[in-house]
């Protein structure tokens, strides 16, 4: 039998449970001051909600379980800055681990639309349309991607931690900083169609591809890719003349340039929209990398739906201004060898096509 007490001394009251008020940012925020927060419009963030809340929705709604909505709102402000995830957490009503988890969480139900978003062209009808697209920015024929690479910061502590201290070494840049060399194939509206990764130069990532193995094999026909002096002249490569000499040599490089500018064009749209690509990510390198796949995959959708790059967000506090932060994530490449078969395609190019258009 247990007696009841009144002695104040034998009594312990529980630990009072503090739950956190959460924003209901669709009410606060008009469109505008919502998307500038969040970098999607209230329409774009319920477009995407449909297509993963079933992969947010918790068994039951014991401990005051996070509804799909404020998951994705808090994952986009994350992406909008590079704040902690206590920040965060803060921002969002969430406690340190809730907002952790549920970043990478949200992260990787985006990244798996990857499918459905980061496509290269493959039918010759897909790749025909690609390369009207581009031939009407300077009258460069058969283009079907720009192609480039582009660095992701990472922070020091995280990446050592995880792989090392002299492993992670081969991730510092020629800039001195820590990063993912990420190279991206671009088309003509900006949208990223082939996405690969690593530590290693430009293009060394590209002669390792599958991307590669396709185009040598012919599987898309006599398409271009237009790249930067840092990647090898093929039959399929075209770079630019480091020394043109003839009006059509000159016409040829102005053309190659100007039609290549999409692919830097990509990474400013891309890393704008989502400045923790440019100013440092605080996470282990794997969930880095969904992350990264994670906002190429929104950066297609918005490109595809037409939504507009929504203005700075005044919060978000810039170590420099976005000519620099974007100019701080290219590296000037190193010459790659230039095969003699890739020359003569080059020339063969100049000849017979620019030649003309004097």
């Amino acid at each position: 039998m247990i007696e009841d007490s009144d002695s104040d001394e034998e009594y312990i009251p529980r630990r009072p449970r503090w739950i956190r008020e959460r924003n209901n940012y669709f009410d606060n925020y008009d469109d505008r001051d919502f998307a500038i927060r969040f970098r999607l419009s209230k329409e774009a963030t319920l477009c995407l909600l449909s297509k993963i809340e079933h992969h947010l929705e918790y068994s039951s709604n014991r401990n005051f379980s996070i509804s799909p909505v404020n998951q994705l709102l808090a994952t986009l402000r994350y992406y909008a800055t590079n704040w902690t995830q206590t920040s965060i957490g803060d921002y969002c009503g969430l406690s340190t681990p809730t907002a952790n988890k549920i970043v990478h969480r949200v992260s990787a139900a985006i990244a798996a639309l990857h499918t459905e978003y980061i496509k290269f062209p493959e039918s010759t009808q897909e790749i025909r349309h690609e390369q009207d697209k581009f031939y009407q920015i300077a009258r460069f024929p058969r283009v079907v991607g720009a192609m480039d690479c582009t660095h992701i910061r990472l922070t020091f502590v995280p990446l050592r931690l995880e792989v090392g201290g002299e492993q992670a070494e081969t991730f510092r840049n020629r800039k001195g900083y820590y990063s993912i060399n990420v190279q991206t194939i671009c088309n003509a509206n900006l949208e990223i169609t082939d996405i690969l990764y690593t530590s290693t130069h430009d293009s060394t990532i590209f002669n390792n591809s599958v991307r590669k193995a396709h185009f040598e094999t012919g599987r898309y026909g006599n398409a271009l890719l237009l790249v930067d002096r840092g990647y090898a002249a093929k039959n399929y490569t075209m770079t630019p003349l480091e020394n043109p000499r003839t009006p059509a040599e000159q016409l040829y490089n102005e053309s190659q340039i100007r039609t290549r500018n999409a692919i830097e064009r990509t990474y400013g749209v891309w890393k704008r929209r989502f400045p923790v690509l440019a100013l440092g990510m605080r996470v282990k390198l794997e969930k880095a990398l969904t992350i990264i796949i994670a906002t190429a995959v929104l950066h297609n959708m918005l490109r595809r739906q037409g939504e507009q790059l929504p203005p700075d967000d005044p919060e978000v506090l810039l170590p420099a201004p976005w000519d620099e932060l974007l100019q701080l994530g290219q590296m000037q490449s190193l010459e790659s060898a230039q095969h003699s078969t890739g020359q003569l395609a080059r020339n063969s190019l100049i000849s017979n096509y620019f030649y003309s258009l004097l």
